[in-house]
């Protein structure tokens, strides 16, 4: 189930959106999806606040008082990682829209091919979200642990602690060097080796100041000092170089 947010105060682009979305389920019956629509952000975030967040954010970026951009940035600051597709009528805030890590960026009026398109790429990218995940043999047994919910690893005495979305996570006491017990990871470009022992997952990074990693749920990654300049560089290219987005 694809669960889709749009976010447009002008009615006829909201509706003209949802009948897109409507016809692109149709044509790939084996795909269901649920549409939710919204007239302004403040509404669609008190939604996302109350209840969980959806999979894609379809918004237009000249909302009233909270703009498509900064709605965005408000999202992930509450930690919520849905893709993000910005709808717009002129190319001036395409540089924004790579601060809240966006999929993608249409111009209005949204071409039907060119949305399914994107949608395509959207699906493909959840879907391998979902299925991708490292096993940690653990003192209670196997745990199998998604990606996308790894913050970052290191290197604790002879363990190897993993900071999830859900809590602290450690495996049973290792035997060979931290970097080929991090290779399942480290084969995921969304993981970057910082020093010897320390790996830290991209996509939960929305900035580097310094010697410091800022992630998505507020807090800050010290990084090893040898290794920030190198982090801060790879972490850009990670986001320039997405083969899915813009």
């Amino acid at each position: 189930m694809l669960r889709i947010a749009i976010c447009d105060d002008e009615k006829k682009h909201t509706e003209q959106t949802a009948v897109l979305l409507e016809e692109y389920f149709r044509q790939r019956p084996l795909l269901e999806g649920e549409i939710e629509t919204f007239q302004n952000s403040r509404d669609l975030l008190e939604r996302v606040g109350d209840r969980e967040g959806f999979d894609l954010y379809i918004l237009d970026i000249l909302l009233p008082e909270i703009s498509g951009i900064d709605t965005g940035r408000k999202l992930r600051k509450m930690g919520d990682r849905g893709e993000i597709i910005y709808l717009t009528h002129t190319n001036d805030f395409a540089a924004d829209s790579y601060d809240v890590h966006a999929f993608f960026y249409l111009l209005k009026p949204v071409k039907e091919e060119k949305l399914y398109q994107v949608l395509d790429g959207v699906v493909e990218k959840l879907q391998r979200r979902q299925n991708s995940a490292v096993v940690v043999n653990t003192t209670d047994g196997p745990r199998r642990i998604l990606m996308e919910d790894i913050y970052y690893v290191e290197r604790v005495g002879r363990i190897m602690r993993y900071y999830c979305t859900d809590g602290t996570i450690d495996s049973q006491t290792i035997r060979v060097p931290f970097r080929q017990m991090a290779a399942p990871l480290l084969a995921d470009r969304r993981f970057c080796l910082c020093g010897a022992s320390f790996v830290l997952n991209f996509q939960h990074v929305i900035g580097v100041n310094k010697q410091e990693a800022l992630l998505d749920d507020g807090r800050r990654v010290t990084l090893p000092r040898t290794a920030a300049a190198d982090f801060k560089m790879a972490w850009g290219n990670y986001w320039l170089e997405q083969p899915e987005g813009m």
